[in-house]
C-alpha cells in the first residue's frame, strides 16, 4: 500500500506496510468546496467511514479556496509566538485548527506523534523545512518497519550464521557471547552504543508554500519546522491532524536531542483561553 492509500483513521505505524513515498503535487481537485463550514462538513462525512485515504483528505483540503470571512473569527495572533486555534474537534478521529504566524514566527522542529498532518496556507506564505530523523531517535512507524525487515532478514540469514559458527567450532553463548560474529552483529544492531551522539539536524529540503497550497507529512517522511519568512506580514494556515494528539517531541537543531511537550490551544472555537500554557513556551524555546 502506498502513502496515498494509507488509512487516516489509524496511526501511521499501523499503516506500516505502505511504501514511504511523498505524495505528488499538484493534486487534481475533483470538486471546489465553498466555505470553511462546508469543508468541515465534508471532513466529518469522510471520517465517518472505516477507511479514509490520505489523498482523499488532501483533495478536500485543496478543494477549499481560502476566504478570510470564513476563518477570521478563529485567527488569533500573539505578538511573541505563533498560535494554535481549535476550529473543530472532529468526531474523535481528527481535529481542525488554524495557526497564526506573526512576522518571522516559526515552530520548533517537531514530529507528529505517529499521526497524519495536513497543512494549507490561508493567508501569506510559509516555508516548510524538512529534516532527517537523528540517527539515535526512531519514530514508531520506523520501529515497526525495521522490525518487519529484521524478521525477514533473520529468517534468511539465521542458518548462514549458525553454519559459520559451526565451521569455526564456536559455541554461541547468546548475549554474552564474545565470538567475532556475535560482536559484529551487536555492533551492527547498535547494542554497544551508550551515550548520546550529538550531531546537527540534517535538512532534507525546503518548500515555499503560498496561498491555497497544501502539504502532507507524517513521521515516516521526516520531521519538519514551519516558519513565516516575512519580516513584515503575518500568515495563517489551516491544519488537520488525524488521529488527534496532545503531545509531541521537539528537537534541538544543534544536537538533535528530543524533548516531549504538550501541545495546547491559544483559543478554542474563536474564544481565547485564559492562560498561556508553559508547553508553548517550551516548544518556542527550541527554535
Amino acid at each position: 500500500m502506498d502513502v496515498e492509500n494509507a488509512n487516516c483513521k489509524v496511526k501511521v505505524s499501523q499503516c506500516a506496510d505502505m511504501e514511504v513515498l511523498p505524495i505528488e503535487r499538484p493534486l487534481k481537485v475533483d470538486v471546489e468546496i465553498t466555505g470553511l463550514e462546508k469543508l468541515i462538513e465534508e471532513l466529518h462525512s469522510v471520517f465517518s467511514r472505516n477507511h479514509v485515504n490520505v489523498q482523499d483528505v488532501q483533495k478536500l483540503m485543496a478543494g477549499y479556496k481560502s476566504d478570510p470571512k470564513d476563518w477570521s473569527k478563529y485567527a488569533k495572533f500573539d505578538r511573541f509566538r505563533y498560535t494554535r486555534n481549535l476550529v473543530d474537534a472532529g468526531n474523535g478521529a481528527f481535529n481542525v485548527m488554524i495557526l497564526c504566524w506573526g512576522a518571522g514566527h516559526a515552530s520548533a522542529i517537531h514530529d507528529h506523534a505517529d499521526s497524519h498532518c495536513f497543512m494549507k496556507v490561508l493567508s501569506g506564505s510559509l516555508e516548510e523545512v524538512r529534516y532527517e530523523w537523528p540517527e539515535n531517535v526512531q519514530p514508531e512507524v520506523m520501529k515497526v518497519l525495521n522490525s518487519k525487515k529484521s524478521r525477514r532478514k533473520c529468517c534468511s540469514e539465521s542458518q548462514d550464521l549458525q553454519d559459520k559458527i559451526s565451521e569455526l567450532n564456536i559455541e554461541c553463548q547468546g548475549d554474552s557471547c564474545q565470538s567475532d560474529s556475535c560482536q559484529k552483529r551487536r555492533e551492527d544492531d547498535g547494542s554497544d552504543d551508550e551515550g548520546y551522539d550529538v550531531k546537527d539536524m540534517k535538512v532534507r529540503g525546503r518548500t515555499r508554500m503560498d496561498l491555497n497550497d497544501v502539504c502532507y507529512i507524517n513521521d515516516a517522511l521526516g520531521l519538519h519546522r514551519v516558519e513565516n519568512p516575512s519580516h513584515v506580514d503575518g500568515a495563517v494556515s489551516l491544519h488537520l491532524y488525524c488521529p488527534p494528539f496532545d503531545s509531541c517531541r521537539v528537537f534541538d537543531a544543534r544536537t538533535g536531542k528530543p524533548t516531549e511537550v504538550k501541545v495546547t490551544f491559544w483559543s478554542m472555537y474563536g474564544k481565547k483561553i485564559k492562560r498561556v500554557f508553559e508547553s508553548i513556551n517550551a516548544a518556542d524555546s527550541q527554535q
